[in-house]
């Protein structure tokens, strides 16, 4: 499985037998690692008491690191141990999953990829990423926006210091909201579904703040559809809207754009409806974006499916324990890639060595 996060950093995941590993080529020499950051975004998957059969286990960094910085060289990820169970084959078919693909593109011989064990290496490399930008004052954070007919509170997109409060205070929340009563609500709608043996969708919304205007290209590399291509790389992804995103349907134009203004020696808008990116390139303001993840599949519930070989139907009925909200273990994944690319993008103006400049363009 192979990620193009942009022009120079690219990501590869493969089956070592005995684990799996994540190479990522492109990474400068001397950009600090944050190991802690690496566990951290790995461990926020969890907690995984209701459902140890699919802990993934915790990455290792094997090489391209060196005194606590890159070395320019290849960085490789492994991750063994865990209990998530190993990769199956394609038969029965399940619902819903890409088992059909799969069998129609390269027959019976090829295993179903993990999810757990993908998303951990990509929260992995993400929480080094976040952790080198973080280094050069951008942050970002994700909130559960939507699940069900349960809402959290909307991000401030205009308010920079409010919105980085916000997003610093979600850190270390097993169901990130801002508000708690909210959050309160969900988690009732989790249990509710769980007794069941049900899964549930959601809408997870990510902000990047203080990324400098100019990022990305006016292009099918632009900064939208460089995070969209990964994103929907992501198990389970269904959608992806930056700003008001869908909603400009509702619109005419005099409403959806958003006015110049400048302020404090700087040039920035007065609203922020197109989620702080114009024609694939940042203009810096917040750069915010919601990404939508199916329901698990795996139920319950007995389900129909096809033997492919007599195109008999029969039921099937999936072995629990069942990921009641995947979407919410899906966050540290999100931030990975969103971090991989805005890294790419920051190195396309010094890819040798780091630190990469931000550029003359500047950040609300």
């Amino acid at each position: 499985m192979i990620y193009e996060f942009g022009q120079r950093l690219r990501a590869a995941l493969a089956d070592t037998g005995s684990g799996v590993a994540l190479v990522c080529w492109g990474l400068p020499a001397g950009m600090p690692v944050d190991a802690e950051a690496m566990t951290g975004a790995v461990a926020a998957m969890g907690p995984w008491e209701a459902m140890p059969a699919r802990d993934p286990g915790m990455p290792r960094i094997l090489s391209g690191v060196c005194g606590g910085v890159t070395t320019g060289e290849p960085l490789v990820l492994g991750l063994t141990g865990g209990s998530a169970p190993a990769p199956e084959g394609l038969l029965p078919f399940r619902p819903s999953e890409n088992d059909l693909g799969l069998w129609a593109k390269w027959g019976g011989g090829v295993r179903r990829p993990d999810a757990c064990r993908t998303m951990a290496l990509l929260a992995a490399l993400g929480g080094i990423c976040r952790a080198a930008l973080a280094g050069l004052g951008i942050v970002m954070g994700t909130h559960i926006a939507q699940c069900g007919d349960v809402r959290d509170a909307e991000l401030p997109e205009c308010d920079v210091d409010e919105l980085r409060a916000q997003l610093s205070g979600l850190e270390g929340q097993v169901l990130p909201m801002t508000d708690s009563e909210g959050a309160e609500e969900l988690r009732a709608l989790l249990e509710e579904a769980h007794e069941g043996g049900d899964t549930l969708g959601g809408t997870l919304e990510t902000a990047v703040v203080c990324l400098p205007a100019g990022l990305g290209r006016p292009d099918a590399c632009g900064v939208e559809a460089s995070l969209a291509r990964n994103l929907f790389a992501l198990p389970g992804v269904k959608g992806v809207e930056f700003g008001m995103g869908f909603g400009f349907a509702y619109l005419c134009g005099s409403e959806a754009n958003d006015q110049l203004v400048a302020e404090e020696g700087s040039i920035g808008t007065k609203s922020n409806l197109s989620g702080g990116a114009d024609g694939g390139l940042t203009n810096g303001m917040p750069l915010i974006f919601r990404t939508v993840f199916r329901p698990a599949p795996a139920v319950a519930a007995t389900q129909q499916t096809v033997d492919p070989v007599t195109l008999e139907e029969r039921a099937l009925t999936a072995e629990g324990p069942y990921d009641t909200a995947a979407f919410c273990r899906a966050r540290g994944a999100v931030e990975g890639v969103t971090a991989a690319v805005l890294l790419d993008l920051l190195l396309e103006r010094r890819a040798d060595r780091w630190p990469c400049g931000r550029g003359d363009g500047e950040a609300r």
